[in-house]
């Protein structure tokens, strides 16, 4: 018997990389759609930590990169002449660059290193905040590949000096597999150089800035086949035509892609170290409401954009354990969640989006500080600290939530939690109680699943998005959460919003 279609995705994140195989199941049944479900296969997993350099944070991407080649060899031994294509997700905004004979300059930077620090003030002191919203559309964070980038050029960085190319993380991998050098759209936009009205880079704006614009590429939309893998590696594995696909290379929007809506009345949050929470919208929208909002318009698949708001997620909880952990106490995440769930209920708050909890360090310190300094009790013990954490995110989620349900003018009365922390059912919970919203959570794997059925549309196995997203729902299950005690949370939200308000 033939072996089904099977794709390959290589999803990076901020913590940890994983390799997972995906495998089309069903007979062609109609016209439309030639798989009804999908199984996928955790092949390789394998964790991606900074690394300090001097004073510099960096990611290890020779670390990666042998990871990813190791995860192929695996696939290929397990899946053989039926893989037909492989894709690459990650995390967003940062980059490497290639001098004139295509080597990397160095090690790329993590967007939490301090080079960044007050960049987006020079920004605003060449070009105003709104203009440079109005061009790029994107939410102004110290993060972005913009500030990177300008503080190279303010420093006079050789590196830039010497650069011809500039590649997001996905890109880079892209190119090392099928030797084409190419900016996919989706995270070609979470640079904030990208101008979504022009569908093309912000030269006129990075000029203003001293970037040099000879080194960004051609952009390419998600679901783009690059060609087929590279000879050398393709001998070296054993691989006969596989393709190398630019999928949504974002992996918030491979995420999306696989989100099972069955309406487009809807948000997603893809809950992981950041949360990140929108809907999708045929056009961008960038006016003065959605830059008070400090919203990003995001390029998605299949020419939508994603109106959304980039949130400090469990990325607050996850710094919490590391500093525990370096005290004796090794808490596993279903530890943490029963500790918060014993905790009282709805006592103190943090704003998340607070910019002392971007950087590494003392989080319980910064929590204790947050809460003296805006006359709350203080939360002395680690379950109070974690329940304090989860309350208050989801306290931010109702609040952009509604702020993009009013920007729109539409009823978004659902809400599909994707990602890894969609496993949180407290915070589910959390966030049904707080929004008011129907919450949907999975599949776990969401950025995986949908970085293969952006495969399989591009190579022709099934034919459109709504045919994936059918798929995803008969393939996965999913855990449904209403909202109760509604006045105890309006309530908690109207203490939080006047500490937003101070703060």
């Amino acid at each position: 018997m033939k072996e089904p279609p099977a794709f390959l995705a290589f999803d990076l994140g901020a913590e940890s990389g994983r390799v997972v195989l995906g495998r089309l199941r069903g007979k062609p049944d109609s016209r439309t759609i030639l798989a009804d479900r999908i199984e996928v296969q955790e092949i390789h997993r394998f964790s991606n930590a900074p690394i300090q350099v001097e004073d510099s944070l960096q990611w290890d991407v020779h670390h990666l990169w042998s990871e990813i080649m190791h995860g192929l060899e695996l696939a290929i031994r397990e899946a053989g002449d039926a893989l037909v294509s492989l894709g690459v997700d990650t995390w967003g905004v940062d980059f490497a660059l290639l001098d004139s004979s295509d080597r990397l300059l160095g090690n790329p930077f993590h967007y939490r290193d301090r080079r960044t620090e007050g960049m987006v003030e020079a920004a605003c002191s060449i070009i105003t905040r709104s203009e440079l919203y109005d061009q790029t559309g994107i939410q102004i964070m110290p993060v972005n590949s913009l500030y990177q980038l300008l503080s190279l050029a303010k420093s006079g960085s050789t590196q830039l000096a010497e650069a011809r190319t500039f590649l997001n993380m996905p890109d880079l991998f892209n190119f090392w597999f099928s030797d084409v050098k190419a900016s996919e759209l989706t995270i070609a936009t979470t640079t904030q150089c990208f101008d979504p009205r022009r569908n093309y880079w912000a030269l006129g704006m990075l000029k203003k800035f001293g970037i040099p614009t000879d080194i960004f590429k051609e952009i390419i939309p998600p679901g783009t086949v690059l060609g087929s893998l590279r000879s050398d590696i393709a001998k070296k594995v054993g691989a006969n035509g596989v393709k190398v696909v630019a999928v949504a290379s974002h992996d918030t929007q491979s995420a999306i892609a696989a989100v099972p809506t069955t309406t487009d009345d809807y948000l997603y949050l893809s809950s992981g170290t950041w949360s990140l929470m929108g809907t999708e919208s045929v056009q961008p929208v960038i006016n003065r409401a959605s830059l008070d909002c400090d919203l990003t318009n995001e390029g998605g698949y299949g020419g939508k954009f994603c109106l959304l708001k980039n949130i400090i997620g469990l990325w607050i909880l996850q710094e919490c354990r590391q500093v525990w952990a370096k005290s004796g106490n090794q808490y596993s995440y279903n530890d943490l969640i029963q500790l918060a769930a014993s905790a009282s209920s709805l006592s103190t708050f943090i704003d998340p989006s607070d910019s002392r909890f971007l950087p590494p360090g003392d989080m319980p310190g910064r929590i204790q500080d947050f809460c003296r300094e805006t006359g709350q009790l203080i939360p002395e013990t680690h379950a109070k600290i974690v329940r304090c954490i989860l309350e208050s995110l989801a306290l931010e989620y109702r609040n952009v939530a509604d702020r993009i349900s009013n920007l729109l003018g539409r009823s978004l009365p659902v809400i599909h939690i994707i990602g890894g922390g969609s496993r949180n059912n407290l915070l589910n919970q959390f966030a049904a109680n707080a929004t008011g919203r129907v919450v949907f959570a999975g599949p776990v794997e969401a950025t995986a699943i949908g970085n293969i059925l952006v495969q399989a549309i591009a190579t022709g196995q099934i034919k459109s998005l709504s045919d994936a997203r059918t798929i995803v729902r008969n393939s996965f299950d999913v855990a449904i959460f209403k909202p109760f005690s509604k006045a105890e949370w309006d309530e908690a939200y109207s203490r939080y919003e006047r500490i937003k308000r101070k703060y």
